[in-house]
């Protein structure tokens, strides 16, 4: 066989990712201000996150943009991409060429205690029309771990580790202690709920609306819960 013979094999594979997207708006330094409070609350809430900055809503004449991408990542905000850049902005092109703009925006999210908008849990959710299943976890989730299943619920008949993350298409069901972060309803499932036997949890979602520990009202932490939403708003009750 000669070497015109040989062809070279190229792999191809699309996987999707879960980031969160940052929003910022004018005047860029109150919102790092923002920012700042809001980390501080939840310090841990970026770590080894893929960011996506939507910098949509920044005017035109807005300078210094690149060097704003820069205090983000000086805040240890791991920035993948961003949308909405213009190419005229001095430096952006650092930045590599601005993703495509997602045909399926996402909800402005409220931070607990009103806090600026941080974050949209997908950069890119496709929606299954596969039967829904259940991916059964029969042991705990430790720290560091991160189970991600898009096309239905996870059960857990264990806990879940602060510094674990749990994602579902559908609901979560937790027979143990929930200390990590548990996302439901990741392909656009309003009605996905989160329920665990006992509430410790470092970040709750359901559908792109999130709250953090901090927002999480005190008589339900340690009880059994369930986790749901009310149009844009999120509930949280004890079960009996």
């Amino acid at each position: 066989m000669t070497s015109h013979d040989t062809k070279s094999l190229i792999r191809l594979r699309g996987r999707s990712i879960m980031a969160l997207v940052l929003a910022p708006d004018v005047p860029l330094n109150d919102w790092l201000n923002a920012l700042d409070a809001q980390m501080e609350r939840s310090p841990n809430f970026f770590d080894a996150r893929p960011v996506v900055v939507d910098l949509g809503a920044v005017p035109r004449e807005q300078p210094g943009v690149a060097q704003f991408l820069q205090l983000l990542e000086q805040r240890g905000i791991r920035i993948i991409g961003t949308e909405g850049a213009h190419p005229s902005w001095d430096g952006i092109e650092a930045w590599g060429r601005p993703l495509p703009v997602s045909s399926r925006p996402g909800r402005e999210i409220e931070p607990p205690e009103g806090r600026p908008a941080q974050g949209l849990p997908a950069v890119e959710a496709t929606p299954s029309t596969a039967e829904v299943n259940t991916l059964l976890i029969d042991q705990p989730v430790r720290s560091g771990q991160s189970i991600v299943f898009e096309r239905g619920d996870i059960t857990i008949l264990g806990s879940v580790a602060s510094g674990a993350e749990v994602m579902a298409g559908g609901s979560i069901h937790v027979y143990g202690t929930l200390r990590g972060r548990a996302v439901a309803g990741l392909s656009g499932h309003p009605g996905a709920r989160i329920f665990c036997s006992k509430l410790q949890a470092e970040l709750l979602a359901i559908d792109g609306v999130y709250q953090t520990a901090d927002g999480m009202p005190a008589n339900a932490l340690g009880k059994p819960v369930q986790v749901w939403l009310d149009g844009e708003q999120m509930k949280i009750s004890v079960l009996d």
